[in-house]
């Protein structure tokens, strides 16, 4: 017992330092970090009250009716381990679905800082660049608008950026208008269409979002692949959990 109770201690610790640091570097509080956060503290009160729980737990099971609550309960906490398990399964496998040679680029804009690229979407700029590089016939779509906290949209940042990496402008198309992976897609599909490009695309986006932004093109008619960017370790934790809700929301039809 006790080796049980310091790898949940361990497992608390462990998962308070991965889903606060991106709070205490970046200020990013969201639903994947406040997760983690909730979980870790979980473990750590567990690990550290485990012999007042486990007595507490003895009681509770000797009444029938907190007995039935508790074994619904931990039914429904094994399926949401279970459900967590199959969506990284998904998640991680889109990551494969690699382009065959010259498709469609759309690269998924992401949070500008002023007039600078965030961390995430100088990733997705490497990738898109790295993938346009070594394809030189391929035409590259640069899908995102201007949020409230951004100088400039995203479109227009990631054309700044890639034109001075050098990759050629009559090759980089801007949709300044879209708010999310679905508009990202939808309106990046009637640019090819109205330009008549190879209608197979290769999504450039973090390698977490990949399955989640595949899933919405296969809805849309568009056949895809992924390039996809890589997540600094601190930060990919807390996206990848944020990402379970996400596809989530997908599976559920909410749109």
């Amino acid at each position: 017992m006790k080796i049980l109770r310091m790898i949940v201690v361990l497992l608390g610790v462990i998962m308070e330092v991965l889903f606060t640091l991106p709070l205490l570097t970046y200020g990013i509080l969201n639903i994947g970090n406040a997760t983690g956060i909730i979980i870790g503290a979980a473990f750590l009160t567990g690990g550290l009250l485990f012999d007042k729980i486990k007595i507490l737990f003895r009681k509770l099971w000797t009444h029938r009716v907190l007995r039935g609550f508790m074994v619904i309960f931990g039914g429904g906490f094994i399926g949401l381990i279970i459900l967590a398990i199959v969506i990284t399964a998904f998640i991680i496998t889109a990551t494969f679905n690699k382009p065959v040679g010259d498709e469609t680029v759309i690269v998924l804009g992401c949070q500008v800082k002023g007039t600078s690229p965030s961390l995430m979407l100088n990733e997705r700029l490497i990738a898109a660049k790295d993938y346009l590089d070594s394809h030189e016939n391929a035409i590259c779509i640069l899908s995102g608008g201007q949020g409230p906290d951004e100088d400039i949209s995203e479109a227009d940042c990631m054309y700044n950026y890639l034109v001075k990496e050098g990759i050629s402008p009559g090759r980089l198309i801007k949709e300044d208008k879209s708010t999310s992976t679905r508009e990202n897609l939808k309106f990046s599909l009637d640019i090819i269409e109205e330009h008549n490009l190879n209608a197979n695309v290769a999504i450039v986006t973090n390698e977490f979002h990949e399955y989640r932004a595949s899933a919405i093109a296969k809805k849309l008619g568009i056949k895809s692949y992924a390039i996809s960017a890589h997540t600094h370790f601190h930060l990919l934790p807390t996206y990848f959990v944020r990402e379970w809700y996400g596809v989530m929301y997908e599976w559920a039809g909410m749109r």
